[in-house]
């Protein structure tokens, strides 16, 4: 299969992945960056983080590469409006967004004339995506990390919604190589969104012991999580998942009310960076379902090498 470029709006990008946008601080600037000189779209995930130093994550990026650099925020944080309107005045590529949906965020973009990606889990929301002005779609299956909207695979979704739309198509959920995202490409995606293989690169920000702890993972060790997001979430059982699945009392003492709605059985902020920061005991790891496969910390670059080499593998049908 010949390695097709993602064209989104004006943008292009020589290999058509995008890195995913994993909060809280895994992808920061040191990721996104590396991910665009390689000649895919790098991703800051702005959720977590102040407007000040989201801004300052983007201007980081810009100062390592020339490449495309986009931001995910989050449609469930409360500073979700002033978290996109920071990035936009740093001039990003894109904006992404999920957990959630957000009419306003086409508008803001129209204004700012930059394209608007959300992420979907069926073709009706990225039918309403289109016709509200989006610049392509991220179809994402159940197999994804984090915050999941369906419970439906990757490989059911995303023919549906490529029958459905007329923009790019990006499918997410399951791929961590070469072959897993040529299988995506072959199921009619433009481009393949990869989220875990890249938390464990050299380049994300997360502790050691945090991709220690991924690296060790089973199949059987990631399980899903119900989020104060109000969605379920995927991730590897620790002392902390198995406290919430004996609903032993891990509520939070205090409240910062990073969430517009939060369901308030745990802090999913504090436990995701308590997870970053290297307490894989205490803290919450999200994960993608195809975890066990990943057996190496590599770079980006080696990630890169490896994701051509997987993709020009394989026979075109």
């Amino acid at each position: 299969m010949k390695i097709p470029e993602l064209r989104i709006a004006d943008l292009v990008a020589k290999i058509p992945v995008i890195q995913g946008g994993m909060a809280v601080r895994i992808s920061m600037a040191p990721l996104a960056a590396a991910v665009a000189e390689e000649g895919g779209i790098g991703i800051i995930a702005g959720s977590g983080l102040s407007v000040e130093e989201l801004k300052a994550e983007i201007r980081e990026a810009r100062r390592r590469t020339k490449g495309i650099i986009g931001v995910n925020v989050m449609f469930a944080v409360r500073e979700f409006a002033q978290l996109v309107h920071a990035a936009f005045e740093e001039k990003i590529d894109l904006l992404v967004s999920g957990a959630g949906f957000s009419r306003d965020m086409f508008t803001w973009g129209k204004e700012k004339n930059i394209p608007v990606v959300p992420i979907v889990s069926s073709a009706k929301l990225a039918k309403l995506s289109q016709k509200l002005g989006a610049a392509a779609v991220i179809v994402e299956g159940t197999e994804a990390g984090g915050h999941l909207g369906t419970d439906r695979s990757i490989k059911d979704i995303l023919p549906e919604v490529v029958a459905a739309v007329s923009i790019p198509v990006i499918g997410a959920g399951g791929a961590v190589d070469g072959e897993s995202a040529a299988e995506i490409l072959k199921l009619g995606a433009d481009g393949v969104q990869m989220g875990t293989r890249f938390a464990l690169s050299e380049e994300s920000s997360a502790a050691l012991e945090w991709k220690k702890a991924m690296l060790k993972a089973e199949e059987k060790d990631v399980v899903f999580v119900h989020s104060p997001v109000g969605l379920p979430g995927r991730g590897i059982r620790n002392p902390f998942i198995v406290a919430l699945e004996e609903n032993v009392d891990v509520s939070p003492t205090d409240c910062r009310g990073c969430l517009k709605n939060c369901a308030g059985n745990f802090c999913i902020m504090d436990r995701l960076v308590m997870a970053q920061e290297g307490n894989v005991k205490d803290g919450l790891i999200f994960s993608g379902a195809k975890v066990h496969k990943i057996k190496k910390i590599l770079s980006v670059h080696e990630i890169f090498e490896d994701i051509k080499k997987g993709i020009l593998s394989v026979k075109e049908e």
